[in-house]
């Protein structure tokens, strides 16, 4: 495949200065910030320059939807404790949701039209351009930084490579798709297949 562009979002207010972001072309220097704007210009501009690009963002981007009731707020396979409905978690899903959307949306207005955005690593290792959206999940020390942890997820999806799907760390059987929802509420895809469609979890610790 040819060279990949990977950033990260770190989720978080922005009001109180709790968003961060990291990213560049495996190979060269990675740049960061805490503007979320700027976060999608440096997306747009990767994009925009045909070079295959992966955003990812540290909040749950698909929920569990288990057939037992009983089983409806359980943890994902391979969360360990931290479930993705329980303290952190469930903050920065409900954060994640409204801040997913924005920057899809800020990306997808300034790049040229019919760029594939896609939720599957094969498929956009595949097609060779495009947008691949996946899920950081980043523990260890409470004393982080936010463009720490999401410099800690860019280098984890780089070493990660060139098959990041070997070091894929959570799944779930049956799935509500929150990035799937977020690629066709901003016009990226119109298939409704992406609402049951997971996507790829990396787990990394802040350096």
């Amino acid at each position: 495949m040819r060279p990949v562009a990977v950033f990260c979002a770190d989720i978080g207010s922005i009001a109180r200065s709790r968003f961060g972001w990291a990213g560049g072309i495996v190979g060269g220097h990675l740049r960061s910030g805490d503007s979320i704007g700027d976060l999608a210009i440096e997306v747009s501009k990767t994009l925009s320059a045909d070079i295959p690009t992966a955003l990812g963002l540290e909040c749950p981007l698909f929920v569990p939807v288990d057939l037992d009731p009983h089983r409806l707020t359980s943890s994902r396979h391979g969360e360990g404790g931290r479930a993705w409905c329980a303290g952190a978690g469930a903050g920065a899903l409900a954060t994640g949701l409204s801040q997913t959307v924005w920057i899809l949306r800020a990306i997808r207005a300034t790049v040229p039209e019919g760029i594939p955005a896609f939720l599957s690593w094969s498929r956009f290792r595949a097609a060779g351009h495009g947008l691949l959206i996946w899920e950081a999940f980043v523990t260890g020390s409470i004393e982080r930084t936010h463009v720490g942890d999401a410099e800690a997820a860019v280098r984890e999806f780089m070493r990660a490579l060139p098959n990041p799907e070997r070091a894929n760390a959570v799944t779930a059987d049956t799935v509500h798709s929150l990035a799937g929802a977020a690629l066709l509420r901003t016009g990226w895809s119109t298939d409704l297949n992406l609402l049951a469609q997971r996507c790829l979890v990396l787990k990394a610790s802040p350096i």
